[in-house]
């Protein structure tokens, strides 16, 4: 069945409706012998569902990149505090972790838009290249809510030939 501009029209007002809450009669009768109530969502079941996210801290998002000589990895970590960061590696295995705080307010009654993540958070990352993890070769600087860390790469000695005998 061929579509026409007025059945997109039709379809952008079905979902305006299923978004805003509006008219029921854009959407389309259900053609079966028995109709099924529509279920509803309450605002708690909803709200139910993004409280489970206790279980799992949240991502850092991070860039990595190298030069020359050093591996660089930086994270954007806004509002948070150097005592509430903890960066560690071991194996070549970088772990940042942390908490952002400051989204609790006890006076909340109702939020209507909570989109920032508050909490702990944690990122283990097995970085790409041989770095060195001693302390003169790590550098970590937490400025402007970018945390940025060097690491002197390990130099790679170029392959050997080995002999078949």
């Amino acid at each position: 069945m061929a579509r026409t501009n007025s059945d997109d029209l039709l379809m952008e007002d079905d979902l305006a409706a299923a978004f805003l809450g509006g008219d029921e009669e854009l959407v389309a009768p259900v053609e079966t012998e028995e109709v099924a109530e529509p279920v509803q969502e309450t605002s708690e079941s909803v709200e139910d569902e993004w409280e489970n996210t206790d279980d799992f801290p949240g991502q850092l998002a991070v860039d990595v990149y190298e030069t020359a000589d050093k591996l660089v990895v930086k994270a954007r970590t806004a509002g948070i505090s150097k005592s509430d960061l903890d960066v560690s590696i071991s194996d070549n295995i970088l772990t940042i972790s942390g908490i952002l705080s400051g989204g609790e307010d006890e006076q909340t009654t109702r939020w209507h838009i909570q989109e920032c993540y508050w909490g702990e958070f944690s990122r283990t990352i097995a970085l790409p290249v041989q770095v060195k993890e001693d302390e003169n070769s790590v550098k970590a600087e937490l400025k402007d809510g970018v945390l940025t860390i060097t690491f002197e790469k390990e130099k790679s000695e170029s392959p050997k030939k080995i002999a078949i005998q």
